[in-house]
Parts: structure tokens; sequence; C-alpha cells
């Protein structure tokens, strides 16, 4: 018999928006809160992301750090020992200036080559004298056989010394013994940089302007060869250079010691000409060229800094930026 009244029977498993049977559902008080108002916005310190927030986080973690080390200098957490080489894993080290250096300095050594009928100058003379005093077996070589060793886009000047590969520091070492001599802490960390040219420059610039140590990626990141203790001109033998296996977790620990973590970018948000940091623990983060910093190591960041350049320069080859960076700490550390 078919219903004549005009009415609809509800559908199995049909249920009306907003209704529950004949009762109307009620909002369970999802608009009270926009009925109160907005509540009053965070000051600028208290806001974790602002570079206000960034720089109380930071004198807050430079003040908990002074506290340690002038009382119990508690142990860090590590970051994890940098990797080893093979024992057969040698580098060689070319140029008179690098040479002189790592002999000075008492790198390490395993045989020093000379080429035949070599110009001889005091550099020379000296290096000849150290290499027979500490016992170094020195090999007379013809110069094409020295440039096939040494490479031949290698401007050896004659001399080449083989060296074991390059042990590294650990960052937190370096930055306690910064702490131990009553020094403000200076590093620098690269963030991506490949080519050994901008790890010797800023090796050697580290070394320059005061600076305590240099850090470098396990990954996606150049380290101490041939190349760059050519271009450190011997810099690289006084002036550690540690391995993260992990940049951002490293950059957290030296946090955790104090340091203001600054990175370059020139998109910064403080200027390098008013930065206010440089009298404080801190290490300067140098993204590659191309890519700039990673974003992970941006978070990391407690300020970006960029460098005042001219409009018509797009950008600082990454050992310049570097360089700058340290020059200008350095002055205000000295006016300071």
């Amino acid at each position: 018999m078919k219903n004549v009244s005009g009415s609809k029977k509800g559908r199995p498993g049909a249920v009306r928006s907003g209704r529950k049977g004949n009762k109307q559902v009620g909002s369970g008080g999802q608009g009270a809160q926009a009925l109160e108002g907005r509540k009053p916005t965070p000051k600028a310190e208290d806001r974790p992301y602002h570079p206000a927030g960034k720089r109380k986080a930071a004198k807050e973690r430079l003040e908990a750090a002074r506290g340690r080390h002038g009382a119990s200098s508690a142990p860090q957490q590590r970051t994890g020992r940098p990797p080893q080489r093979k024992s057969d894993d040698s580098e060689l080290v070319t140029g008179r200036n690098s040479v002189l250096e790592a002999l000075r300095t008492k790198t390490p050594s395993t045989t020093l080559y000379i080429a035949s009928r070599i110009e001889v100058d005091d550099r020379v003379k000296e290096i000849l004298a150290l290499a027979n005093h500490r016992g170094v077996p020195i090999i007379e070589l013809m110069r094409p056989e020295l440039d096939r060793i040494t490479g031949h886009d290698s401007v050896h000047q004659g001399v080449a010394l083989k060296v074991p590969a390059y042990e590294y520091a650990v960052s937190e070492d370096i930055v306690e013994r910064a702490f131990a001599k009553d020094e403000v802490p200076l590093m620098v960390a690269l963030d991506g940089i490949t080519d050994p040219r901008n790890l010797g420059a800023i090796i050697r610039s580290t070394a320059a302007f005061g600076g305590h140590g240099v850090i470098v990626p396990q990954r996606r990141s150049v380290g101490v060869t041939a190349s760059a203790w050519k271009t450190s001109a011997g810099a690289a033998a006084r002036t550690p250079v540690a391995m993260a296996p992990n940049l951002t977790q490293t950059l957290k620990s030296l946090k955790s010691m104090g340091l203001f973590v600054l990175g370059l970018d020139g998109d910064g948000d403080v200027e390098l000409d008013g930065l206010e940091l440089a009298d404080r623990p801190i290490v300067i983060v140098v993204g590659s060229e191309g890519k700039g910093l990673s974003r992970l190591v941006t978070e990391t960041c407690d300020a970006i800094v960029s460098i005042p350049i001219s409009s018509a320069t797009e950008s600082l080859n990454a050992g310049i930026a570097a360089s700058v960076t340290l020059w200008e700490v350095a002055r205000r550390r000295r006016a300071a």
C-alpha cells in the first residue's frame, strides 16, 4: 500500500546534519574562544623563533656555561669521534711555504721529494736542514717525475712532502682548550663547502684573525686535502680542523657550551656592521656560494648575519665572506 500522506521515511543509515533525532546538536563551546577576543601578543624576546628570542636564549646558555666553567667544569656530551683513516692513506703537501710550515710545526712526515737542479733559496735551505735534523728521508727526482706524483696541475715549486692522513680534532675539545686559557672561543663551521681552496683560505683566515679552529661536516663537504694544505699556506699545521659526523648536532652541542651560532646569509636579519655579539663565544657558519645554508643549520643559528655589499655584486665567495666576518669580529674584540 502506497504512502499518500506526502511524508518520507528516513533512509536506513542516513543522519541529518546538525540534528540527532529531534534534538539540535550544539557547538560544544567551540566558538567560545572567538567570543572572548585574542590574547595579548607575546613579547619579542618570549617568541623562540624571533631574533630577540634567540638572543635571550643564547644569553641564558652563555651564563649557564660560564657558571659551569667557573665552578666545576662539567664534561660535555661529545658528538662523536672523527672518522679514522687507514694508515696508508697519505697526502702530499706541495709548495715551499706549505712544506716549510709543515716541517716547522713538526708535522709527521715520511718522505721529502726535491726536484733535481732546484733553485735553492732560503726556504729550500731551511727545508733541507729541518728534514735532515728530523731524519726525514730525502729523495731527488727529475722534474717530470715530480710533476707526475704531485699531479700535473699542482704548483709544487720543486718540493713535496709526504705526510700521513690528516688527524681531525673534536670540536668540543677545541672550545674547552680555549676556555681553559681564559680565551673567548672563535670557531668557523662550513656547511656544504666542497672546494678545497675555499677550505684552505678559511683555515688561513681563521689563523690570521685569532680563531681557534674550523669544523667541516663528514658528508657533502671537503676535507683537509693536499690542495687545502697548499691554499692555507701552512696554517693547517697550526689551526685544528674538526670533522663533525652531524653538523647540526655539533652546533647544538657547542650552543650548550655557551657559544652563539651565527650563520652568514645575504638575507640575514642582522648586518655585520651592526653585530653586537663579537665579544661573546662565537661559531660562524659559512654556507656554499650556490646553495647557502641548509634549512636545519639555519634553524639552529641564533642569528643570521649579512655582509653589506654593492647591489652590483650578487654574492661573495665563501672564503672571502668568512675572512670579512673574522676581520670584523677581531676588530671589535680589539676595540672592546
